[in-house]
């Protein structure tokens, strides 16, 4: 997949709004061609696409993420989310609505990354 140089940054500038600007860096230095896939056409073609709000498909994202059991992709999701405006009450509840349809085990792996995530994002962890 050949990904234009404006979509790559249309890609960064979303990253940097979300927070996430460390660690697309953090994935360039493990592949480039999957970085340039990764920013270039998740972040600046479907990401960017008119219709959701970043916020929207960060909502989106976490409960996908959540369903599907994904840690390691919940986590920087559940890390950056409040930079999008979502609030801790927020993915709290969206957490309890989803695990009601995905199942009681997602909705306690899920709680229990959230928890960690916010005590370190606090300081209490």
């Amino acid at each position: 997949m050949s990904v234009d140089r404006s979509d790559i940054d249309k890609g960064l500038e979303l990253l940097k709004e979300i927070g996430w600007d460390d660690g697309a860096a953090k994935l360039k230095e493990t592949d480039e061609q999957f970085w340039e896939m990764t920013v270039g056409h998740l972040f600046g073609n479907i990401w960017t696409r008119p219709g959701l709000s970043p916020r929207d498909r960060e909502m989106i994202t976490l409960a996908v993420l959540i369903a599907l059991d994904r840690e390691r992709g919940l986590r920087p999701h559940l890390t950056n989310a409040h930079k999008l405006g979502i609030s801790d009450d927020e993915m709290r509840e969206l957490i309890f609505q989803v695990m009601h349809y995905a199942g009681w085990s997602v909705g306690a792996h899920a709680i229990s990354t959230f928890k960690q995530v916010k005590d370190e994002r606090d300081g209490t962890g």
